[in-house]
């Protein structure tokens, strides 16, 4: 039966392909007049393919975490993603997120179906110098990181064909809704005021809060204790992040400009002050500095620099990354006490420096790096930005958490989402794929 669905849902792709281009001939798209620019436009293709190289990156990441028997896996999970996410994002998760504005919270796909007069002859409201289609492919590697962070917390236990399900359903109805509302002119927080420069409350929180779900609906590990498979893994992985995420939040300004050069220094500075945070935070707990830890440190730092990218200071940047740094790290050791099995920490790490960093933007952002704030921040004497964000905080995070959980709920109806105890036992690699390193 599973062959059948398999088979036909090919051929439906393939069909609805070759005849999109006849359907809906009068739809309207939401484009302008270009003001096209090629250092621009060289410069998105490439944070595009950094952005891209982050996926990867954080299978190595969270490969070299994990036992022996689940590297594969693990890494496989991260990379699937790029191939699953891209098609689902050229048919129609594109206009789920960016298209015409439905209520504020969602797009109407139809206009775009199949990526329907998005090309190369106008721009997106946001990006006049680039083509929309690189806009929509550069907002295709958001898509496709998202649910690929959250398999961390899953991590030795979870099923190929439920998560693959999965993180279909989380990318139409979690990630496409909020991505909608936080970045698309008309989108409810967008509207609002809220600011989020580069992902800090679309990817990170979003995929924190599903991952502890996921965590909680999947209950622990059978054997949850372990050695790292490789630690070269860990800094390699930490390494293509890190390299990747200067398209990850410079590129997020949709131009070669000043702004760019702002957002890349404070990732630059965010990160590096986190992960000797991180460090030292080891060794004032009488352990010996680790590898392990300087690489979490600056993921955290990496995370929460996210949002408040093209909004603060270096200074303040710094800060972000200390203080972020500082929480994680005690909320990881919170999350070991309370023995939730959220297997890679994705929860305290990318969830809570999502979450930090959400909060300190509504601090530190100051119209003095970037003209689109028009209400300072917390830290400048005025208190609307900074509440604003308290509050859609708290919203994002009831969203996520809770629709992950009847996803969750639903997923696991139609296919298991944990392995049986002999599959976990002998590990996913085997298991699930048939190879082994």
């Amino acid at each position: 039966m599973r062959k059948i669905i398999l088979i036909i849902l090919l051929v439906s792709v393939g069909l609805l392909s070759l005849l999109t281009p006849f359907l809906f001939q009068n739809s309207t798209v939401e484009t302008i007049q270009p003001e096209f620019n090629s250092a621009d436009m060289a410069w998105m293709l490439v944070a595009s393919a950094f952005v891209l190289l982050m996926t990867p990156g954080l299978g190595f990441f969270y490969g070299g975490m994990v036992t022996k028997k689940n590297v594969i896996s693990t890494i496989l999970q991260s990379f699937i993603a790029m191939v699953v996410i891209t098609v689902l994002w050229f048919i129609f998760g594109y206009g789920l997120a960016f298209g015409p504005d439905l209520y504020g919270v969602i797009g109407n796909p139809i206009p775009h179906l199949f990526m329907k007069d998005i090309g190369t002859k106008t721009a997106w409201a946001g990006a006049p110098t680039i083509p929309i289609l690189l806009f929509a492919v550069f907002q295709l590697k958001f898509a496709i990181i998202t649910p690929a962070l959250i398999s961390g917390g899953w991590a030795e236990r979870v099923r190929f064909w439920g998560y693959l399900l999965f993180i279909v359903l989380f990318s139409i109805f979690i990630y496409s809704p909020l991505a909608h509302a936080t970045w698309h002119p008309e989108g409810i927080l967008a509207k609002w005021g809220v600011l989020d420069f580069a992902g800090g409350t679309v990817v990170h929180m979003s995929a924190g809060w599903a991952a502890l779900a996921g965590a909680m609906f999947l209950k622990k590990r059978s054997f949850p204790e372990h050695k790292p498979s490789r630690i070269t893994y860990v800094i390699l992985g930490t390494s293509l992040l890190w390299f990747g995420w200067f398209g990850f939040n410079a590129g997020s300004s949709f131009a070669a400009n000043e702004l760019a050069v702002q957002a890349f220094a404070n990732t630059t500075a965010a990160s590096a002050a986190a992960a000797l945070a991180w460090g030292f935070l080891e060794k004032i707990n009488g352990q010996k500095l680790s590898a392990m830890g300087v690489c979490i440190g600056a993921v955290v730092g990496l995370v929460a620099i996210t949002p408040a990218a093209g909004f603060v200071t270096i200074g303040h940047s710094i800060f972000i990354g200390i203080f972020a740094s500082l929480v994680s790290s005690y909320v990881v050791r919170l999350r070991s006490k309370v023995g939730i099995d959220d297997t890679l920490d994705v929860f305290p790490c990318h969830g809570v420096g999502g979450i930090v960093g959400m909060i300190l933007t509504g601090v530190f952002a100051t119209s003095e790096i970037n003209a689109v704030v028009t209400t300072e921040g917390l830290f400048y004497g005025e208190t609307a930005l900074f509440f604003k964000h308290m509050i859609a905080m708290v919203a994002v995070s009831v969203f996520a958490f809770v629709g992950t959980w009847v996803l969750l709920i639903i997923t696991n109806k139609i296919t298991p989402l944990r392995v049986q105890p002999e599959k976990e036992s002998i590990g996913l690699d085997l298991s699930q794929h048939g190879e082994s390193l």
